[in-house]
């Protein structure tokens, strides 16, 4: 674990650690999160109860948050994605978030600095139903602006496997083999 202090002596902050066996089990869930224990332990020629360690420690520090599908939304009848960035009223930035949860089109709220407050990724069948979930995102009170910008395609999907590798490069794994001298 590494201690990270922030400013004041009385602010401490304690990052999680990963290694590579960490990164190598965390690989094989990011290709096929319904691989199981046994399987990840013999590809990585270490032991189920290790897999299972690793696995519980990685949940218990926040690192791995859970499994989800990855849902197809063409294949169901949703072809258009955007990024709607709003300007809204901060003060009322509680009620703007519950608001737009409330939205079944809404996929994402991020809270960003910059010239718009939020950013909204939403799913829509049509411009039409776009043009409607506008109208929508707009009622809500404290909304001033909204700006969209549609997705026509993703060269690069949301990954994190590379950066995982990055930060635990010459960690080793764990006690059997431990990082090599930097």
């Amino acid at each position: 674990m590494l201690i990270c202090k922030l400013g004041r002596e009385s602010e401490v902050r304690t990052l999680a650690a990963i290694d590579q066996l960490d990164v190598e089990i965390l690989a094989r869930l990011t290709e096929n999160a319904r691989t199981g224990i046994a399987e990840i332990a013999a590809a990585l020629g270490v032991s189920r109860a290790t897999v299972q360690i690793r696995m519980r420690r990685l949940e218990n520090e926040g690192i791995l948050l859970g499994f989800q599908p990855i849902i197809n939304l063409p294949a169901v009848g949703i072809p258009l994605q955007a990024l709607v960035s709003l300007e809204v009223d901060q003060r009322l930035l509680p009620s703007i978030v519950r608001g737009l949860r409330e939205l079944p089109s809404v996929l994402e709220v991020r809270i960003q600095s910059g010239r718009e407050d939020l950013l909204v990724h939403v799913a829509i069948e049509s411009l039409e139903d776009h043009q409607k979930l506008t109208i929508a995102i707009v009622a809500i009170d404290g909304v001033r602006k909204t700006t969209s910008t549609f997705m026509v395609s993703t060269p690069v999907p949301y990954r994190v496997q590379p950066l995982l590798e990055e930060v635990a490069r010459g960690t080793g794994w764990g006690r059997s083999t431990p990082a090599a001298p930097r």
